[in-house]
């Protein structure tokens, strides 16, 4: 169980994240959303820890992780693994290194020196690829791949880390609707069978109903909807989105009333 209590984030006086308290059973997947510049990527980097907050707290397990330092701080970003949107992988090393480099938190700082890689590690790595059907591409360098490709070795190296949660930034924002599915399908997978709490920041209301079990829609900062996506409103959405959402938003939430019909006929089957 993950636990925000109050988190506030202020820039030069103004709230990025304002007073947000959240509950996040282990094992949820999560979508937020909300227009740019709501606090979304703000609230997962101080879950990261990667952002200081400047009031308020977060409990895993009791244990307050706004007050960890040193090598309890490490272990908190180990566990709590990032994926961004524009990958943030090293253009000149080959895959398999990229992913290897998630392993890094696990070794002695020596070793982390000299890249030193255990034969484990590297069976471990190869294994995070293959089953992200990259594992044929571990020598090429990773400047030479697609974005999405891209983006499965970023997913790839997260997973050798073997993170508690995994925290999405966007990192479906620069992709193509076909590699678009094959993130978020390979990130739906991987909270399914290894029971990883996964937390993603998303702008498409129809990819986040699809994929996620809870939505939770920010707007100015504040938590403004916190609930399944069958629940989210057209009033809601334009209070997350604005005009936007009596645009192209329209049509995303038409979606999640498909969406909506169709878990309801599955669940009349089932019953049946």
């Amino acid at each position: 169980m993950l636990r925000i209590e109050g988190l506030t984030k202020r820039f030069s006086g103004k709230a990025a994240v304002d007073n947000v308290s959240l509950s996040i059973p282990k094992g949820e997947m999560v979508g937020v959303i909300g227009r740019s510049g709501a606090g979304k990527s703000t609230l997962l980097r101080m879950i990261n820890r990667l952002a200081e907050p400047s009031s308020g707290r977060l409990i895993s397990d009791e244990r307050d992780v706004t007050a960890l330092k040193g090598a309890e701080l490490r272990a908190w970003r180990r566990d709590t693994a990032m994926i961004f949107q524009q990958f943030n992988l090293v253009g000149r090393l080959d895959v398999l290194t990229n992913v290897l480099l998630g392993r890094l938190n696990h070794r002695s700082t020596f070793l982390t020196l000299v890249k030193s890689f255990s034969p484990d590690d590297k069976i471990r790595a190869i294994a995070a690829l293959e089953r992200l059907d990259m594992g044929h591409l571990l020598a090429q360098r990773a400047e030479t791949l697609s974005g999405g490709q891209q983006q499965r070795v970023a997913i790839a190296r997260a997973l050798v880390q073997e993170p508690k949660v995994i925290l999405a930034d966007e990192p479906i924002a620069s992709l193509d609707p076909r590699n678009t599915q094959v993130v978020m399908d390979a990130l739906f997978r991987i909270n399914r069978e290894d029971g990883i709490t996964v937390i993603c920041n998303l702008h498409d209301l129809d990819i986040a109903a699809k994929y996620c079990d809870r939505l939770i829609g920010m707007a100015a900062g504040k938590v403004v909807f916190d609930d399944v996506p069958q629940a989210l409103t057209r009033e809601i959405a334009a209070e997350l989105y604005g005009i936007e959402a009596k645009d192209a938003g329209a049509e995303a939430l038409d979606a999640l009333d498909a969406i909506a019909i169709a878990e309801a006929k599955r669940a009349k089957q089932s019953a049946a």
